[in-house]
């Protein structure tokens, strides 16, 4: 049997979600299309570093790490990204988390 090469031993999925629907994140990286985005080529730059969006969809990925579909008000693109690529973005010069 082939092991899985995970990013983590912790089990994000054992808790609640760290965002919740409609909060105001910012991009923590630059994130590309690993071909997995329609109409974009592998490579081409789906979210820039420190672009603002929004959280419009929760899921999981391999029972461990939640995935939070990100709209970005700049480009309207949705980007499945995970929590270590995200962070709080300020919301009246305060952060809400």
């Amino acid at each position: 049997m082939t092991n899985i090469s995970r990013d983590s031993d912790h089990v994000e999925v054992d808790g609640p979600p760290y965002f919740d629907y409609g909060d105001k994140v910012r991009a923590k990286r630059t994130i590309r299309n690993d071909g997995t985005f329609p109409g974009k080529d592998i490579g081409e730059v789906l979210a820039k570093k420190g672009e603002i969006g929004y959280i419009v969809n929760i899921g999981t990925f391999l029972q461990q790490f939640y995935i939070y579909g990100v709209e970005f008000e700049s480009t309207g693109n949705r980007v499945g990204m995970k929590r270590k690529e995200l962070e709080m973005a300020e919301i009246d010069g305060e952060n809400e988390k």
